[in-house]
């Protein structure tokens, strides 16, 4: 049974945060920046580009780090160009003051996973990425590092975010289970509870057209991250089709959209989060926007189940997924209360009910 003091925090106690004091900004916090089960966190007004990846490691402030490594640093007040291979590490508007009872985890929004866009958050003294500990106070900082299409971003654009949680309410194996039979948490395909965990798997059987994802194209001019419907799917993605069994080769270092089986179903009390999946049953890795706010494929919020747009690489080798192969877990966790607002109709988000979709910036011609 839940400890009714663990849990998720919702929207309106994110709220209470900031009145608190626990996320602070010099600038107010903005407009729809506040999720049903998360916060949006914007990039500050500066970037540094570095030589590599690094992890600031215990009681070593991040900015010490930047001075060693860093190769330049540029404004983002009026927008810049990242580019693809590069790694960056800017510093966000949001600083935490988290009391000692709240812990927090972060995750590139579903914009940002869908245009390939390496990202992850660190803080001071952090031994892992995306993870703030109980009590945290101080700065936040991203790293990001585009990987198939340049992109253009200023201070303010919002490519991650963050959850807010009292110690662990994971559902585990049983209570998972319980609550599959209750709400239909994934519908269609395969779903398979282990682990504490919901398995998911692809779909490659297409629709209606036999349209089963998309592989990035390479050399593309740049998206800007702030410009929805900006863009000419054409210009930047390769439709796939299948036109025999339900399969594809994935070849090395690409990056394609693809699609589950199943549709997701995330009850109003509780939040959803995509994890690492295990790569010793297969040479690829799915890059996750991992947060599935409560609301998501809800039907009461204009849902009824939504698929899950999963974000897919080759290692090394070329490797064959075949349709209904397990490629993705959904953990689940009870939220401290329901939210204000729903993911869907309450807040008009983006990809409730979804299929097959790319990011918001695209349009088909």
């Amino acid at each position: 049974m839940k400890d009714d003091q663990m849990g998720i925090l919702p929207s309106q106690q994110i709220n209470q945060l900031f009145e608190d004091g626990a996320p602070s900004t010099p600038i107010h916090h903005a407009d729809g920046q506040v999720q049903p089960a998360s916060l949006d966190l914007r990039l500050g007004t500066k970037a540094y580009r570095v030589r590599a990846s690094f992890m600031p490691g215990p009681d070593v402030p991040v900015q010490e780090k930047l001075e060693r490594f860093k190769l330049h640093e540029f404004d983002l007040t009026n927008g810049a160009v990242f580019e693809t291979g590069c790694v960056y590490i800017v510093p966000l508007l949001e600083e935490l003051a988290l009391p000692e009872d709240v812990a927090a985890s972060a995750n590139p929004k579903s914009s940002t996973g869908r245009l390939d866009i390496f990202s992850r958050v660190m803080a001071n003294g952090a031994q892992e990425f995306d993870k703030v500990p109980a009590g945290y106070k101080g700065p936040l900082y991203l790293e990001v590092s585009p990987r198939t299409f340049p992109i253009v971003a200023r201070t303010g654009s919002r490519l991650s975010q963050i959850r807010f949680r009292k110690g662990n309410a994971v559902l585990d194996s049983t209570a998972l289970q319980d609550l599959h039979v209750a709400e239909t948490l994934a519908a269609g395909g395969q779903p398979l509870i282990s682990n504490g965990a919901l398995s998911l798997s692809i779909d490659l059987q297409g629709d209606e057209n036999n349209l089963v994802g998309y592989r990035g194209k390479r050399h593309t001019a740049v998206v800007d991250v702030d410009k929805p419907g900006a863009y000419s799917v054409h210009d930047y993605w390769e439709p796939i089709y299948r036109r025999g069994p339900a399969e594809i080769v994935l070849d090395p270092d690409q990056f394609y959209i693809l699609v589950s089986a199943e549709a997701v179903h995330v009850p109003p009390l509780h939040a959803a989060e995509m994890v690492p999946y295990d790569p010793l049953v297969g040479e690829f890795r799915v890059h996750y926007a991992g947060f599935f706010d409560p609301g998501f494929g809800h039907s009461a919020a204009g849902g009824t189940g939504s698929r899950a747009v999963l974000e897919v690489r080759s290692h090394e080798v070329p490797f064959i997924l075949e349709h209904g192969q397990i490629v993705g877990s959904l953990i689940y966790e009870h939220m401290l209360e329901r939210p204000e607002s729903l993911y869907g109709a309450d807040l008009k988000s983006n990809y409730q009910a979804q299929g097959l979709k790319l990011s918001k910036h695209f349009v088909a011609d």
